[in-house]
């Protein structure tokens, strides 16, 4: 399975912030959108960054409570690795594993068009399993799905 299938079966929606928000503002979006991370864009299309909830966490237990008014560009991550609709899900999920990274932004033709979490690859992946194990159950009982 390709990236963009997964998206198909995802959605595509996308949460971003702008770099000059703050860090306040950020926690709100990812508070009321219920994601783990943002995409950092000054523009809705590009990749400037990518903040989580634990950049902002172990941020904040380093630099106290004022971290709320910096702007989000001051604790992003700002060397991003990116897929594309093209990569495979299991490229995707060695990707993942190898950076120690949640969340990948999906990038075609330079332009953001969805992010692929952990949860959403290990779901697919689940769903995998769960597939192969029916099948190898029918061909052992001899009973067809």
């Amino acid at each position: 399975m390709d990236v963009e299938t997964l998206l198909r079966s995802k959605g595509q929606e996308v949460a971003s912030v702008r770099p000059d928000q703050t860090v306040a503002d950020a926690v709100v979006m990812l508070t009321e959108k219920n994601f783990g991370a943002l995409v950092v864009s000054s523009d809705g299309q590009s990749v400037d960054g990518i903040v989580s909830e634990r950049d902002i966490v172990r941020t904040l237990a380093q630099r106290g409570p004022d971290l709320l008014e910096d702007s989000v560009a001051s604790i992003a991550t700002s060397e991003v690795s990116t897929c594309s609709l093209t990569d495979t899900v299991d490229a995707l999920m060695s990707q993942m594993t190898s950076g120690r990274f949640r969340h990948v932004p999906v990038v075609e033709a330079g332009r953001l068009v969805g992010v692929v979490s952990i949860g959403d690859v290990v779901k697919h992946r689940v769903a995998e399993l769960e597939e192969t194990n029916e099948q190898l159950n029918s061909f052992i009982s001899g009973v067809p799905r």
